[in-house]
């Protein structure tokens, strides 16, 4: 059909079925770990949505099996499985890097995570959690903003200066924010690697390294992560040296991941 035969409508009804993904998306986003149950009433409640369309979304969504209604409210549907047994294959590190990760929080005993770029946000792909009751732990999956702490600041040594200004501007401390990341960036190329002490959250420090891809560019960040009071200056050099080592082995192997652009 040529564009001056298009229906008049057809925009709308596109722009339309985009709304109607997008709410059927931020009703699932409401679940979480800590809610895993919604209510019809909470879901009107926190989209802002009339309740008749929320009825309607809710279910499509449970026809679906995206979601399984409870005693209670509604739940995660057994839909979801699949989907998640497929992200879980897609997003699976391969076994040396997975026996790196747990070498490397043996040896020093703090959390080890692996973070990759997404826009404006760093995402923990993998973790190797600290033993000690005390320590520092995000799930797989987060999503953590970059205008601070120690992963971001090698994250972001190939960034565009269009995009450490949006991060800046969603920082707390506006657009001025860039120079400061400029510093970052600058000396953690230096020297091959960055720390942070209570940048983000008060008490929790890092040492990240980066992870260099088969063009030399940076694809991920390794880091060590754990309570200030055990970053010492000595501990964090140490902390470094390890990390460094430990990065090397993994992209000479040719480290590879779904968030990787291709080239």
């Amino acid at each position: 059909m040529s564009p001056a035969n298009k229906p008049a409508d057809e925009p709308a009804a596109d722009g339309q079925g985009v709304r109607s993904v997008q709410r059927a998306l931020d009703i699932l986003s409401l679940l979480s770990e800590e809610r895993p149950v919604v209510t019809i009433r909470e879901i009107a409640a926190e989209t802002g949505l009339a309740k008749t369309t929320v009825i309607r979304l809710v279910q499509t969504l449970e026809s679906l099996g995206l979601l399984w209604a409870g005693h209670n409210g509604y739940l995660p549907g057994p839909g979801l499985w699949r989907w998640a047994h497929l992200a879980r294959s897609s997003w699976e590190l391969p076994p040396e890097t997975r026996q790196a990760m747990r070498d490397l929080g043996g040896r020093r005993r703090e959390t080890v995570n692996l973070y990759m770029l997404r826009d404006i946000y760093r995402v923990c792909v993998a973790q190797q959690e600290s033993p000690q009751p005390l320590r520092h732990v995000v799930h797989i999956g987060d999503e953590l903003p970059l205008w601070a702490g120690a992963s971001s600041k090698v994250l972001l040594r190939d960034a565009p200066e269009s995009l450490l200004t949006r991060i800046a501007v969603s920082s707390p401390y506006g657009e001025g924010h860039v120079k400061r990341l400029r510093e970052w960036i600058d000396e953690a190329r230096e020297r091959g690697w960055a720390a942070s002490h209570g940048e983000r959250e008060d008490g929790l420090s890092a040492v990240a390294v980066p992870l260099l891809g088969r063009s030399g560019s940076v694809v991920a960040a390794l880091t060590l992560s754990g309570p200030t009071v055990r970053f010492t200056d000595d501990k964090v050099e140490a902390f470094a040296k390890d990390l460094r080592q430990v990065s090397r082995e993994i992209s000479e192997r040719g480290f590879d991941h779904p968030l990787i652009p291709t080239r």
